[in-house]
């Protein structure tokens, strides 16, 4: 997607958008189209040490500084970035066009001559280069490497454990068990190491977090260049040998080539789609493949795995990767339980939710349903099904269960938060919903039809009505633990109507999606609470406890609204009507991937009222699933 910029100062929108490459092993580069960093998350290598997981960020920025006709009292810098309340230097003065594809390239008017720079992030690798092309009258050409060597969600303090040392055209930064090896085709290095001091990063001071970094620099490469000169850096995690540009970027672009007869949404939506499936050790070795929930933050979450792969994997056929990312999981199951992520450090599996292993159940079943892969099914994936059905009617953590009273599954306490609306902060829950959750229900239903639990089933279609009908202006009630009955207005209760299996009447299926339309439907998602809810929140900034106590209470998913549209077109038979109105409520997801947030992505969440400002992780696995399910579904 190109980009004209033309600042004059003013830096919105661009200093919003963000662009990300990412390897399909868990690294990514990420920055906004300016390359003023505002993210810790922000840098041209975090690398996947343990893939998808382990990542360090390591080369942070680089500084290009142009020097005419030997001035070096007035040199021109191209980066940008914050200091305090400053900005320092104002290279976006001289920025001109941006475009993200599979480099991502940025042009530069100075002076009488053009500098294109082009960043290409290697697949399967932890490598990335960056290549300078100048056109113009004779001058210097300078780059800075600037690196911090730390966990990515950490941030870096000047001091003497990162040291350097360097060769004629190439230098390797270290600090123990990391390095950063960088080396150039032309010119030289010069040695010089320094520090620069409190780079400001105004999302981290927004969300309420550490906000300020030092980065090391070792020095400078230095190119005379003259019309037609071209500089490559590649910069490494491993030894560099040798580098071909052109095989590396064949390479990318074979790998992110999608179907040329789709329509342009729907090849925008592929194209997002393959950022998320990414390597992961199998359990006997080997790589397997996997989801990552989200970018910059996010590892592999189950929940978010099993609801993001039909449209990750399924709709573009990619059936191969989605039974490994399936039997990954399936090899997982613990007490009729999968995992619901992986530490980010030690890949050990944690199990603590309860939606996500019924979402396992459907995933497979879809699995099935798209690719006719009987085999897989049998040997692996259903018996993976059974032992999580047995699992939640014998009962499994977490107080996991079947109320033999009734059929329907309860579960957790007043410490627990095991279903997707999962925020906690300071050891308070913001939403509560242990007992029987409405969602729970209705995945435990649809499990139940599925694997031909018939009898089972009836008995708690029954429960399920009696349990959470409220009215038809209500639709369902959210959470019901013994006589505490939550009526609050919430998304939860579409899931009733949009799985393939619905326990309800066709009249309360009406009901529930009219609820929903009314009360939590907004251009790119479904609010998580209605506003007319004391407990409503629009916004999402400030501190950790703010944000947490917005993030389910207001605050807007886009993953929902495939849902939401799943239960529109249901209720409606698939009527042209209902499908011509699921495009229009569509559309605005995705006709924002080209400005908003990331480009050519979709955000986790965004704020409740207008304009709707995108926020939290800027690329999410389940947004762009759902959106590309759905497109490919009603044609778009």
């Amino acid at each position: 997607m190109p980009y004209t910029i033309d600042t004059q100062g003013w830096l919105d929108p661009h200093l919003a958008q963000e662009w990300l490459l990412t390897n399909g092993m868990g690294s990514f580069a990420a920055s906004t189209i300016l390359s003023c960093n505002t993210r810790r998350y922000h840098g041209l290598l975090c690398a996947a040490t343990n893939p998808p997981v382990g990542r360090v960020m390591t080369l942070n920025r680089v500084a290009e500084v142009l020097i005419f006709d030997g001035d070096n009292e007035q040199p021109v810098e191209l980066s940008i970035n914050q200091f305090g309340q400053h900005l320092h230097p104002r290279g976006d003065r001289y920025l001109r066009r941006f475009q993200s594809d599979d480099v991502i390239r940025w042009e530069y008017d100075v002076r009488d001559g053009t500098l294109v720079k082009e960043l290409l992030l290697c697949w399967k690798k932890n490598t990335i280069a960056i290549r300078y092309s100048w056109t113009g009258p004779k001058m210097e050409l300078q780059v800075l490497p600037f690196v911090s060597l730390r966990d990515f969600h950490a941030l870096r303090r000047a001091g003497n454990t990162i040291y350097a040392k360097s060769s004629d055209r190439a230098v390797s930064v270290y600090e123990n068990p990391n390095a950063i090896n960088i080396q150039a085709d032309g010119g030289q290095f010069i040695f010089k190491p320094d520090w620069w001091y409190g780079h400001t990063y105004a999302v981290e001071q927004e969300r309420g977090q550490d906000f300020t970094e030092d980065l090391y620099t070792p020095g400078r490469f230095t190119i005379t260049c003259e019309t037609g000169t071209v500089l490559t850096l590649v910069a490494s995690i491993e030894a560099i040998e040798t580098f071909d540009w052109k095989a590396e970027l064949a390479t990318r672009q074979q790998v992110f080539a999608v179907d040329s007869s789709a329509s342009p949404a729907v090849q925008k939506l592929l194209r997002a789609a393959k950022d998320f499936v990414v390597a992961r050790k199998q359990p006997e070795g080997g790589d397997g493949q996997t989801i990552l929930a989200g970018y910059p933050w996010f590892a592999d979450w189950g929940r978010d795995t099993m609801i993001s792969l039909p449209g990750l994997l399924l709709v573009s056929k990619r059936f191969d990767e989605a039974r490994q990312v399936l039997s990954v999981f399936a090899r997982y199951v613990s007490e009729g339980m999968i995992p619901n992520l992986f530490d980010d450090y030690s890949n050990e599996p944690r199990y603590n939710t309860v939606d996500a292993s019924l979402w396992f159940v459907h995933a497979a079943h879809e699995y099935l349903n798209a690719s006719g892969d009987r085999k897989s099914f049998d040997e692996v994936l259903l018996p993976a099904c059974r032992s999580i059905v047995n699992g939640y009617r014998s009962g499994t953590r977490f107080h996991i269960g079947m109320d033999p009273a009734d059929g329907l599954i309860t579960q957790g306490d007043h410490s627990t938060q095991l279903t997707w609306m999962d925020a906690k902060c300071n050891g308070i829950t913001f939403t509560p919903r242990q007992g029987k959750a409405v969602e729970i229900n209705a995945l435990w239903y649809h499990a139940l039809r599925l694997l031909g639990e018939n009898q089972l089933a009836d008995r708690v279609q029954k429960s399920f009505v009696e349990t959470f009908w409220v009215s038809p202006f209500r639709g369902l009630a959210d959470v019901v633990d013994g006589d505490r009955k939550d009526n609050a207005i919430r998304p939860n209760q579409i899931f009733a109507v949009s799985l393939p299996n619905s326990p309800l009447s066709r009249e309360h299926q009406l009901a529930v999606v009219e609820v929903v339309r009314r009360e939590l439907l907004t251009p790119f998602g479904l609010r998580t609470l209605s506003r007319t809810d004391r407990n409503y929140h629009s916004r999402y900034t400030g501190p950790q406890i703010q944000r947490d106590a917005a993030y389910h209470n207001g605050i807007v998913w886009p993953w929902l609204l495939g849902a939401f549209l799943d239960a529109h077109l249901n209720v409606h038979d698939h009527s042209p009507a209902s499908v011509q109105q699921a495009k229009q409520w569509l559309s605005p997801l995705v006709d924002g991937m080209n400005d908003t947030a990331c480009i050519g992505s979709i955000s986790e969440i965004y704020e409740a009222d207008p304009p709707q400002r995108p926020v939290g992780c800027c690329a999410q696995a389940w947004s762009v699933a759902e959106t590309l399910r759905l497109a490919v579904k009603l044609g778009m």
